[in-house]
């Protein structure tokens, strides 16, 4: 039975959950939109979004919806794992994007996408996709982690961040693909409030595989 309705969970109530609280959002987003936009385009009069290519449940890609933290035009840095780069010294960063990436306000703007059905609340953080490289030409544990919709928050992020390696992220994104639950869940959202009020973790080794 305890399995039974993790399924039912996992297949049903929690987008159906996660549709609700996007709902209810909705109105605190368009705030949030009217009061940092300008803030975001001001600074160097750039667009106030960020649309990022992500590949999302069973592979599937859409755009990624953030509030833009960077300058316009700035040139994609890389790790030599092809990750992000992620420094608290970054000078592609703006004023207003320092701020709203340690808050994790520029994911906010997710809310939309939860809504939309690309990604949940809570899940594995959405892959990039690589030029190249097909759903069919992904490993067994990349797959695994697609079985469920990305998150705007989820069980690594909310307890390490970038604090960690992608291999690691992939290792305990799996685990989440595998175990979801509503008391999952719920501890998952905890663990991010902490997060965000402690901002622990928010940039990786600055010297970290720099590319």
């Amino acid at each position: 039975m305890k399995g039974w309705c993790k399924c039912l969970y996992k297949r049903l109530f929690k987008r159906l959950l996660g549709l609700l609280f996007g709902v209810i959002a909705l109105p605190f987003l368009v705030v949030l939109i009217l009061v940092v936009g300008p803030m975001i385009y001001w600074e160097d009069k750039g667009p106030v979004f960020y649309l990022a290519p992500r590949r999302g449940m069973n592979g599937r890609i859409f755009r990624m919806l953030k509030f833009r933290s960077m300058k316009v035009n700035v040139k994609d840095i890389r790790n030599k794992n092809n990750s992000t780069f992620n420094s608290s010294n970054d000078p592609r960063v703006t004023r207003i994007g320092r701020f709203i990436r340690a808050t994790s306000i520029d994911e906010l703007p997710q809310i939309i996408n939860v809504i939309k059905g690309d990604m949940s609340w809570i899940g594995p953080r959405a892959s990039i996709p690589r030029n190249g490289i097909s759903y069919a030409d992904l490993n067994d544990m990349q797959r695994k982690r697609l079985t469920v919709r990305p998150g705007i928050t989820g069980y690594t992020a909310a307890l390490y961040r970038n604090s960690i390696t992608p291999g690691e992220k992939l290792k305990h994104d799996c685990y989440y693909a595998e175990n979801v639950s509503f008391s999952l869940d719920f501890k998952i959202v905890i663990w991010t409030i902490r997060t965000v009020f402690t901002r622990k973790n928010v940039f990786r080794n600055q010297n970290e595989g720099k590319s």
